[in-house]
């Protein structure tokens, strides 16, 4: 990157390059994955799709530019603030929001026709206030106060996400459980917290396994219950329909895939734009193009670790790390399912789904690790600056 650039787009060049690239995949995998959807919703108009993408996209990149530009401490100030809005904003969107796919997780926004999907708001504001919390409290990092002080605050969060939106849930409280270990929290607190979340799970399993769900056809119960019995065999054979259709593209795409646009299970997968994108590029793009995206977040892991060595403040480091982490986790479970290996959980890829506030909140989230980055930097910059200064 020239001297020009570098002083344009700051930051982790590497990282620059991994949004740019999910960007692109994003874009015509959307295009691809949307032409049906077209016919059916928009009278055959396969660009409205794309441009409503690329348009949110551009925001998101917006956005991510502003917030790269700012010194990352300011986050932790405006952690505190956003995240009790975004508290404010899931309970509403309980009360009142508006339902897609059978679960009510997002607020309409009045005179624009588009909605805002809260959890993305919180899952977002959450992961900074945890990093705060953390950094802030280093020195009694031991104490149980601590602890039962910002599981508090996650289970508020958790608990409001999770009757509508179990996987968003499950991935946010994975990523604070990660979190709490990283910044040191006692590890027989941790051992208790882990302990309790299996017990828990294991007894939300086995009754929704015996429950007779066939009266509740609004609620999200016979949703999870089905997608359970389906992973665990216990449908009687009759398997997932999604996932059949996700393991048929996978299968034909082979190495090299079918090609740019020319995916023919998109006419057969529920929302092969979003929950299931990367079935349709592994069909379109082969395994090739299928280990590049793998391949790009596991490199943005690896960049978000020398940041998190080279952070010389732990409020640094835990947001960087735990924004990358809940993007990276997100990511590899929407892979997961597409290719058979986890029970299928309408999770997106970030910048590669179809979304609105996902993307834009996302990107947020890029735009606020490359901050971490670009004032690591700019500060090492400075340091071997002040020595030839003195002399």
């Amino acid at each position: 990157m020239s001297r020009r650039l570098q002083h344009i787009f700051r930051g982790d060049p590497w990282i620059w390059a991994i949004v740019i690239a999910l960007s692109l995949i994003g874009i015509l995998a959307v295009y691809s994955a949307t032409g049906t959807l077209a016919f059916s919703k928009q009278g055959g108009n396969t660009e409205f799709y794309f441009l409503r993408h690329t348009g949110f996209l551009l925001i998101g990149l917006f956005f991510l530019y502003l917030c790269h530009l700012i010194n990352y401490q300011y986050f932790s100030r405006l952690s505190q603030l956003f995240l009790w809005i975004s508290i404010g904003l899931l309970v509403v969107t309980l009360a009142v929001g508006s339902e897609i796919n059978n679960a009510t997780r997002v607020l309409p926004i009045p005179g624009l026709g588009i909605t805002f999907q809260t959890s993305d708001m919180a899952k977002l504001f959450l992961i900074m206030y945890i990093a705060r919390y953390l950094s802030k409290n280093q020195d009694e990092i031991d104490s149980f106060k601590v602890f039962r002080n910002i599981l508090f605050v996650i289970l508020i969060v958790v608990g409001l996400i999770a009757p509508e939106n179990m996987s968003t849930a499950l991935v946010v409280f994975t990523t604070c459980c990660m979190l709490l270990f990283i910044g040191r929290i006692n590890t027989k607190y941790l051992a208790m917290l882990a302990g309790g979340g299996i017990l828990m799970f294991t007894i939300l399993v086995v009754v929704l396994l015996n429950l007779n769900t066939d009266n509740m056809g609004s609620t999200r119960i016979p949703t999870w219950k089905k997608r359970i019995e389906v992973f665990m065999g216990k449908d009687g054979g009759e398997g997932s329909y999604q996932q059949l259709q996700s393991k048929i593209a996978v299968a034909t795409g082979g190495i090299l895939g079918k090609g740019p646009g020319n995916s023919t299970q998109r006419n057969y997968l529920p929302h092969p734009y979003s929950d299931f994108i990367y079935a349709i590029i592994m069909e379109e793009y082969g395994w090739m193009g299928g280990a590049l995206l793998v391949g790009l977040f596991l490199l943005l892991i690896y960049r978000c670790l020398r940041i998190v060595i080279q952070s010389p403040r732990a409020f640094g480091a835990l947001l960087a790390l735990g924004l990358c982490f809940s993007m990276s986790f997100q990511a590899f479970v929407n892979m997961g399912v597409a290719v058979g290996i986890l029970p299928v959980t309408g999770l997106t890829i970030p910048l590669v789904s179809m979304g609105g506030t996902s993307l834009v909140f996302n990107s947020i989230a890029f735009g606020v690790i490359l901050a971490v980055s670009r004032t690591i930097e700019e500060d090492r910059k400075k340091e071997k600056e002040e020595p030839v200064a003195a002399a």
